[in-house]
């Protein structure tokens, strides 16, 4: 299952900074197992977009609760979860498994 996150800042900038490097060391580790796809600051920048892919709701939730940011509750998130059908053909399959490559 794929999931679009976005994260919403609810502290200040300063606090928000104080922990990017934190924060990004977490996404680059998903990243780096698969699971976070693709991340970046929102513009304006009020917050950052994720594109997960997890075996399901649970699994999603538990890594967003090892975020700095989650941690020290610096944001807010929105989750919205959808089962590919059509996919690019340069998207990797084990990312959408039932979408048919176009």
């Amino acid at each position: 299952m794929l999931y679009a996150v976005t994260l919403n800042y609810v502290r200040p900038m300063q606090e928000i900074e104080s922990h990017l490097d934190t924060h990004r060391d977490w996404l680059i580790d998903y990243t780096r197992q698969g699971r976070i796809l693709l991340a970046g600051p929102l513009e304006p920048r009020t917050g950052g977009f994720l594109l997960a892919c997890c075996e399901n709701r649970a699994e999603l939730d538990a890594m967003l609760e090892k975020d700095s940011f989650h941690v020290h509750k610096l944001v807010d998130y929105a989750v919205v979860a959808a089962m590919p059908a059509l996919r690019a053909e340069d998207f990797p399959a084990r990312w959408a498994p039932d979408a048919k490559a176009v």
